[in-house]
């Protein structure tokens, strides 16, 4: 009898070691059942946020407080610990960064948050166009979206001076390009860049003029690009117009040009060019005054102003609308009429 006693004891160990054993597996699929449910986290798109979404972080907003945001946008609340292991594995937590975010339809938590740890924030644009003078570019920028108003109110001499050209016209300063700003940017800025990019075209068109032009500086440049962008928006043309305008400044015979005449005679035009336009004695009318005009009359762009450094050779001094969106040139005076006539005549047939 005395041998059997510790039996007891024997089975009581068993069952705890089982009992502990039996912990272990249970804690393990626990565990095992969290790091699926992370890992579905992971790679399933984002709950409540299955279509585009807009969203605005503040600088300093940490992760708390972007899930609230999101939360604000649609997301459904839950899941906030696993945002923060993603957060940390990725190491983004102290790299989010604050801007307006346009969120793709149905992306994943790891794509949203390394969206806003590369800051790749919502980017809206504004095209200058080609031959637009500058109310018609003050008029696309105030009705930009998002974009900070501060040109309201101010004179075009004002508006020169912030940007650090005093005394230096606004017409045809701006080179035609599309510009591409974030929200909390202002008109100014834009005009900014608008300014500087043509200045460098500018310059770069300069250095590579053809030698001997009528041209004395960079600015007659300008202000003849301006008047080739009106008058020809055909590629192939505008070294053409180019060689007119620099053969007539070459040997004093006035430019006229109409639409150095509309640029000056403002709001009196009405879509068709009068007898009494064209006697209108302005500055920048080249039926009545010599040489180029004091400023340019539209915004050229980047083809205008390198055809106005490079025309193109020949003996042509006049040119007319052919009637199909292009130009007649022709060497003499009567070439010309019959070429008028004929342009005029296909106008009638109209």
């Amino acid at each position: 009898m005395s041998k059997s006693a510790p039996k007891p004891r024997r089975s009581w160990l068993r069952r705890l070691l089982l009992l502990l054993l039996l912990g272990v597996l249970v804690a393990g699929a626990g565990v095992a059942w969290l790091w699926q449910q992370y890992q579905l986290f992971n790679l399933r798109p984002v709950a409540g946020l299955d279509a585009e979404t807009d969203v605005i972080l503040q600088r300093g907003d940490g992760l708390r407080r972007v899930l609230q945001r999101l939360q604000q946008a649609g997301l459904e609340p839950g899941r906030e610990e696993f945002w923060r292991l993603l957060a940390r594995e990725m190491e983004v937590g102290g790299r989010i960064q604050a801007g307006e975010y346009r969120l793709p339809a149905n992306a994943t938590p790891r794509a949203l948050l390394q969206q806003f740890a590369d800051g790749r924030v919502l980017q809206r644009r504004v095209t200058i166009v080609e031959g637009m003078n500058f109310r018609e570019l003050r008029l696309a920028l105030s009705q930009a979206e998002v974009l900070e108003q501060t040109l309201p109110g101010l004179g075009e001499a004002e508006i020169m001076r912030r940007l650090d050209a005093e005394g230096v016209p606004a017409e045809g300063r701006f080179l035609p390009e599309t510009y591409y700003y974030t929200r909390g940017m202002s008109d100014l800025d834009v005009l900014r860049r608008a300014k500087r990019a043509l200045d460098r075209a500018l310059e770069q068109a300069w250095a590579k003029r053809q030698p001997d032009l009528p041209l004395q500086s960079p600015d007659e440049a300008l202000i003849l690009a301006s008047i080739i962008e009106k008058e020809t928006g055909i590629g192939g043309e505008r070294r053409q117009v180019s060689g007119v305008f620099n053969r007539r400044l070459r040997i004093g015979m006035r430019l006229q040009t109409d639409p150095t005449v509309i640029y000056g005679v403002g709001d009196a035009y009405r879509g068709v060019i009068l007898r009494s336009h064209l006697d209108t004695d302005t500055p920048w009318n080249t039926y009545t005054r010599d040489g180029l005009p004091p400023t340019p009359i539209a915004m050229p762009g980047r083809a205008a102003i390198e055809a106005a450094v490079d025309p193109a050779p020949g003996d042509a001094l006049y040119f007319v609308a052919s009637g199909d969106g292009g130009h007649v040139f022709s060497r003499t005076l009567a070439e010309h009429n019959r070429a008028v006539a004929r342009w005029r005549a296909r106008e009638r047939s109209r």
